[in-house]
């Protein structure tokens, strides 16, 4: 120190002396409405059925998903992504209870539109991988590939009976080239034009999708790299979201979330629409079984992974957590 004042000067430290001013200058805040609920729903059970990679969550029977619904409207989340698991006797190679205007992801929306109205944003996941005995997300071709073109028709059919469900925002999942034009045609042709689409622009090829595996049920026999995206790639993710708002995208996302902020950061940089980003069930599970060890703080966890993922860019979040955090946002607001 000398004698006309002290050194340094300039001192960050003096806006983190307080929660109130820390509270003041936060730059990243999260608030309940940039939350959405992912949910499962499964066909022929009569009690919720506990997803054990994904402590906390459960595979949904109609009744609870529409109870589900309301407590995330409650507690101010935007949105429910809705997936159907069907009966396992009813999947097949073309994934046709997919497009069963009474198949199980039908009736969940007709469901929670009955519960929610538009009070809530209801979306659903627009891919025939729950319902196809292979578990690919598209129909197979004769040499047991997936077959871009004619999986597109089959994406049409799901958009109207999705549609004509009552969804808000179908999300094309499956990262079959053209997608997004085939359905925006398809949703425009039968005058569902006020129906959204979310884009799953940038959609990785990870590992961090186990535990959603168990939560659909699936039937996958091999992988999926030929049609989502390389992990070490990130030009090629704006070249896909290129071709997503050309095609009519409404808003677009990223999955994963964390492991893929750089992509997510890129995008957000780059577009004018709403950009979404998607913490997948390996994410979730990290968190929840080192918790279990007593290794980290969950409940600090879970706020700073969705901070982070705000701050990357993100304006919607799609989190198993949601209308926990959004709960916990409410009460630190009042």
């Amino acid at each position: 120190m000398n004698s006309y004042g002290s050194f340094p000067g300039a001192r960050p430290r003096r806006l983190r002396t307080t929660p109130a001013m820390r509270r003041m200058v936060a730059e990243t805040r999260l608030h309940p409405a940039d939350l959405i609920l992912p949910a499962f729903v499964r066909e022929g059970i009569t009690e919720p059925v506990p997803i054990q990679a994904m402590p906390g969550v459960v595979q949904h029977t109609r009744d609870t998903l529409r109870k589900a619904a309301a407590e995330a409207l409650e507690a101010g989340v935007s949105g429910i992504m809705l997936f159907g698991v069907p009966e396992d006797a009813k999947k097949d190679a073309a994934g046709t209870a997919g497009t069963d205007p009474d198949g199980i992801l039908q009736v969940a929306v007709r469901d929670v539109k009955a519960e929610v109205g538009d009070d809530l944003v209801i979306m659903s996941d627009l891919c025939l991988d729950e319902y196809t005995d292979h578990g690919h997300c598209g129909v197979l071709d004769a040499d047991g590939r997936v077959d871009n073109d004619a999986t597109l028709e089959r994406y049409a059919e799901m958009a109207q009976v999705q549609a004509d469900a009552g969804v808000h925002v179908v999300g094309p999942s499956g990262m079959m080239d053209g997608q997004v034009g085939v359905v925006r045609d398809a949703l425009d042709t039968i005058g569902k034009e006020d129906v959204s689409i979310l884009a799953y622009t940038a959609k990785y090829s990870s590992a961090f999708y186990g535990p959603f595996r168990e939560a659909v049920g699936s039937s996958l026999r091999g992988d999926r790299k030929t049609y989502q995206q390389d992990p070490a790639n990130l030009r090629e993710s704006m070249r896909e979201l290129a071709l997503d708002l050309e095609e009519g995208a409404d808003m677009v996302m990223v999955k994963p979330a964390g492991p893929y902020l750089d992509v997510l950061a890129k995008v957000a940089e780059s577009v004018d629409v709403p950009v979404a980003a998607y913490q997948i069930s390996g994410e979730y599970a990290m968190v929840e079984a080192a918790a279990e060890k007593g290794w980290i703080d969950r409940d600090r966890a879970i706020m700073e992974t969705l901070t982070g993922i705000r701050r990357a860019g993100a304006q919607m979040i799609l989190t198993y957590w949601a209308t926990e955090a959004a709960q916990t946002l409410g009460s630190a607001r009042r």
